[in-house]
């Protein structure tokens, strides 16, 4: 797992104040997606527990799997008395107990391609579905994101994660529902879009983006000065474009 994948905990209190959550839409999506009960789920990196608490209200018993324990520790406090948690990389689970949902929140990206979709597939019971959610929250008034790439620029010259298998923003079926699509353990893959614009005041834009890994690799030093940089050219409030997509597919049964 990619040493960013690992920083987040040092910023679990900003994670969960900042990081917004998802709407009861997309548990609708899924659940109707599966065509069939989904009464337990295993998440994959699930960070402060966003997600986990939308599925398990919805009645799903969750598995939160984590590998920061202080990402986990917050976790704790904010979901229900029945999800479980595991400390483990997606890598270092073992197949044994199968689930009718696997998914991940903004987190599948940080898993390792090799065997990615085959340990997927013997987490799932025959059927099962896979679901894979999130995006990037872009500024919606272009001069505003001018002046944010500008003040950024001598510090960091993107703060974005590029596409794991290389799929061109353009393309019409975006990662992962790319790399399902040419995988031999599922089927009847799907993209939605569940559009999502939010409004937040400039500090909290900015405390938003200190729980982004690209602003976390940097010395703390330099962080405060991207930071202090960013802000100075914001307006009092910005508008965010937070459109989640959606990747869906199903086990096949046969696999």
């Amino acid at each position: 797992m990619p040493a960013r994948a690992l920083s987040f905990g040092m910023v679990a209190e900003q994670y969960e104040r900042y990081r917004p959550g998802y709407p009861a839409e997309l548990v609708d999506l899924v659940l109707t997606y599966a065509g069939r009960p989904i009464r337990t789920a295993l998440e994959i990196g699930a960070g402060t527990g966003k997600a986990t608490r939308l599925f398990a209200g919805a009645g799903v018993t969750v598995t939160a799997t984590e590998p920061d324990e202080a990402m986990l520790a917050k976790l704790r406090k904010h979901v229900p008395a029945g999800v479980e948690t595991v400390r483990a990389a997606f890598e270092d689970l073992r197949p044994g107990v199968t689930y009718d949902l696997v998914y991940a929140a903004a987190a599948l990206h940080w898993t390792k391609p090799p065997g990615r979709w085959s340990r997927a597939a013997a987490l799932l019971e025959p059927g099962g579905v896979f679901a894979s959610f999130g995006g990037p929250r872009k500024l919606v008034d272009p001069a505003v994101a001018d002046a944010v790439r500008a003040a950024r620029a001598p510090f960091l010259k993107s703060d974005e994660i590029p596409s794991p298998d290389g799929t061109p923003p353009g393309q019409a079926m975006q990662w992962p529902g790319t790399e399902l699509q040419r995988s031999e353990w599922f089927t009847d893959v799907r993209q939605t879009v569940i559009e999502r614009r939010l409004t937040m005041s400039a500090r909290d834009y900015v405390g938003h983006l200190s729980t982004i890994s690209a602003y976390l690799a940097l010395p703390t030093s330099t962080q405060e000065q991207v930071f202090s940089q960013i802000e100075q050219v914001l307006p009092e409030t910005v508008e965010l474009s937070a459109d989640i997509v959606v990747h869906l597919a199903r086990r096949r049964p046969g696999q």
